[in-house]
């Protein structure tokens, strides 16, 4: 009977923790909400219904909230002058992976010479991918600022680079994701 009663109250115990965790605080209040937690959306009416103003609701499109759930891997926009301004890095990270394509390198190679074409030291490149001999389907990427500076090498060994803004998370080389 003594140990049905201890178990009982370490049940009821555990019950009363969980609650108290759960909490009941307002999620606006959270800081990283920007004291707009989605507490208070609900569902957006269909397209055909839409009010004439728009209001701060969930969509019920599936297409829409999967690009919402996967904005942080898009770029923030950056101006044309900041693109002019970083278009010679460019150049010279594409030609820079030009010359190692040829040949083939290494992961840590790779890293020194978009370093060296960016103005940048080698732990501010970002790299992805496993095929450094011959140097293939590898993107690596660097800026300062908004301004990121991407490089690709195709399948084909053909290098390619682009200026784009940080993606909101603060990388230069779009996140993954994945579900």
């Amino acid at each position: 009977m003594a140990c049905a009663r201890r178990r009982i109250v370490g049940t009821l115990a555990l019950v009363l923790i969980a609650v108290a965790a759960a909490g009941c605080a307002d999620p606006s209040a959270d800081p990283r909400a920007g004291g707009a937690g989605r507490a208070g959306k609900g569902l957006c009416p269909p397209p055909d219904a839409q009010p004439a103003e728009p209001s701060p609701c969930m969509t019920l499109d599936w297409n829409d909230r999967v690009a919402e759930n996967h904005a942080f891997r898009e770029p923030m926009p950056i101006t044309e002058e900041q693109k002019r301004q970083s278009a010679p890095k460019a150049e010279a990270l594409a030609a820079a992976l030009t010359e190692l394509a040829a040949g083939g390198t290494t992961q840590e190679t790779l890293r020194t010479a978009a370093a060296r074409a960016l103005g940048l030291t080698s732990r501010q490149i970002e790299v992805r991918g496993i095929h450094f001999d011959p140097l293939h389907d590898v993107l690596v990427g660097g800026g300062e600022g908004r301004v990121c500076v991407n490089g690709t090498v195709d399948a084909a060994g053909k290098a390619h680079a682009e200026v784009i803004g940080r993606t909101a998370d603060g990388t230069c080389l779009p996140g993954l994701g994945g579900h």
